[in-house]
This record gives structure tokens, C-alpha cells and sequence, in this order.
């Protein structure tokens, strides 16, 4: 019997120029995994919403050089631009919404149509995706992914399997999963009910069968009669600020046979780097070193969000910087 295929996809914007020379790389060795492929999606369009504020943005210039570095060290297999034309966007979300959608970028300016390009231009039964500005740790002589997809092979009913979020603390537990949406199963994972559009690693032909999302639209009108008028407007236009992208799918898990198992089997686990700033970025390489030897702070255990004050004291104090 052939072993299921799985695809790495990573998407690529002018906000990520900063770190992705070393966050990508530093992924790919982590996951230590025979990929059937390993793709870069570029998000040409213009940069919106809460995107617009983030630090150090770089240029359409700038990926192309990182992508071609990428390339050159067999990093990644493969670069596509991601297709804005109206005939793709078309095309994707007449599987993907239940209504006509326009907009390409939802309404803080996150890639809906990049998200959804992630799953679509790839070959694998399975596809991983990874947001650019995580880090992860895994033991070597382990395999997370191979662990996950063997999970979702013997479960019918999980369609997303994740390494833990964040590094476990001292009773095991994260803090990730204290907050009600996750179930201790006793088949040795947390059972979430929440879709990230951050990491996941989806089993493809059960994705594809939750399928229509239904499209909503975020709207801060004070009045009843105003949000009425507007989600009406939205619907019959396909124009207006759209949902995010992970809450919609959320949704669409939470009526479908499906749920998202976060292994406890696999010692592997991800942390979020929320801050993009300069303090962050001068000291990555270090943070990098130290989380694939599976160092981290007291104060992250079992946070999945990086404690930057901490490691930046930790690792500080350590260098004598």
C-alpha cells in the first residue's frame, strides 16, 4: 500500500522580508520530512489593513532575492506567484464559498485567497502550512508529521493534527489549552474545536468535504437595522469587509463530522512569534539555536504566544549583550 503524499506550502508577503531567510530554512529542518514537494506562494497585491503598520517591510524585489537564495540551497522545490486575476479568484472560491466573494484579503488584510492558494496549488494528500514567523521544536529520531498523519489515517474523524501549542510546563499541560475550547481524548491527543490559519496540516479530501465555507462579513455598525442592511449589501455584491479566513472555517468544523487533534504522543511543539520588532529580529538566530536544542524559558512554558521579555532577558544575560 503507496504511504499519503504531503505537501509543504508557505506563503510569502512584503512583511515577512525581514526574518524568513531564517525562519524557513530553520522549519524545513525541523520537520525532517520527505515532502512531495515544497512551495513558496508570493502575495504580489497591495499590503492592507493592520498590514500596513507592521515593521520593517520590505519589497516584491526583496522576496524574489530570498526565494532565488531558497532555491539555490534546496531549501524549498518550487516559487508561484499567487494568481489574482478574476478567472482563478473565480475559479477557488466557487468551491470554497457558498456565495460570491471579491475580496482577496480579509478585512485586517490576512491572504484569504493566499491561505486557500496554500491548499490548492499543492499535490499532496496531506498539506502542511506554517505562518513565517513560527519556530518549532523537534527531538531528533522523532517525526511529528509522520506521527500526525498516521493519527488522521487510523481517526476518520480528525482532519487537521498540530504539534503542541507552545512548550509543554511542568505538569504537561499547556496553557493553550485551558481556555475551554480543548478536550483531553483518550486516543492521546487534545480534541479543539478552534482552526488556525497560522500552522495545520490538513488531510485534503476531508477538508475539501467541509466544503462550502459559508462566507460572512465583519461589520461594526451600531445599530440592528445598519448590520442588517449591510450583510445584506455584502451578500448580494460580494464586497465588504470579510471574516477571517480561520474563523469561517472554524465554523464549518464545528457542523461537520470533523475536529483537530493537538498530539500529545509527539513531543514536538510551536511557538508564535507575535513581535516582528527589531529587538526580535537582531536576536532570532540565537532564539533559533536555542529552540531546536529545546531550550526554552520557565516563563514560556506551556505559552504558545513567545514570551519576548523573557527570552530577550534570558538569552541577554547570556551573551552579557
Amino acid at each position: 500500500m503507496n504511504q499519503p503524499t504531503c505537501s509543504l506550502s508557505l506563503l510569502m508577503a512584503r512583511t515577512d522580508v525581514a526574518f524568513v531567510k531564517l525562519t524557513i530554512p530553520h522549519l524545513v529542518k525541523m520537520c525532517n520530512f520527505p515532502f512531495l514537494e515544497k512551495i513558496i506562494l508570493i502575495d504580489t497585491s497591495e499590503l492592507s489593513g493592520d498590514y500596513q503598520s507592521r515593521p520593517n517591510i520590505g519589497t516584491i524585489d526583496d522576496i524574489r532575492n530570498i526565494c532565488e537564495d531558497l532555491l539555490r540551497e534546496k531549501v524549498i522545490d518550487k516559487v508561484i506567484n499567487i494568481d489574482f486575476s478574476d478567472r482563478y479568484r473565480e475559479k477557488v472560491y466557487k468551491k470554497h464559498f457558498d456565495r460570491k466573494v471579491l475580496s482577496t484579503h480579509n478585512y485586517r488584510g490576512a491572504p484569504v485567497l493566499g491561505y486557500i492558494a496554500c491548499i490548492e496549488e499543492t499535490q499532496g494528500d496531506y498539506v502542511l502550512y506554517f505562518d513565517n514567523d513560527l519556530l518549532m521544536y523537534q527531538p531528533p529520531d522523532t517525526n511529528w508529521i509522520q506521527d500526525a498523519i498516521q493519527l488522521m489515517e487510523n481517526n476518520p474523524d480528525i482532519v487537521n493534527a498540530l504539534p503542541l501549542s507552545g512548550p509543554p510546563s511542568s505538569d504537561k499541560i499547556g496553557h493553550a489549552y485551558e481556555t475551554g475550547r480543548a478536550t483531553l481524548d483518550d486516543r492521546g491527543f487534545y480534541r479543539v474545536t478552534g482552526f488556525t490559519s497560522r500552522r495545520f496540516l490538513l488531510n485534503r479530501k476531508r477538508f475539501d468535504s467541509t466544503l462550502p465555507l459559508n462566507a460572512k462579513w465583519k461589520n461594526n455598525s451600531r445599530t440592528w437595522l445598519k448590520r442588517q442592511a449591510s450583510m445584506l449589501l455584502s451578500n448580494l455584491t460580494g464586497k465588504g469587509k470579510l471574516e477571517r479566513w480561520e474563523v469561517l472555517v472554524t465554523d464549518r468544523f464545528k457542523s461537520s463530522p470533523y475536529d483537530r487533534a493537538d498530539m500529545l504522543t509527539s513531543p514536538a511543539w510551536t511557538l508564535h512569534c507575535k513581535s516582528h520588532a527589531d529587538d526580535w529580529i537582531k536576536m532570532l538566530p540565537k532564539m533559533i539555536e536555542k529552540v531546536e536544542s529545546g531550550w526554552y524559558p520557565p516563563e514560556q512554558a506551556g505559552y504558545y504566544d513567545m514570551n519576548l521579555d523573557a527570552w530577550l532577558s534570558h538569552l541577554k544575560e547570556e551573551t552579557g549583550n
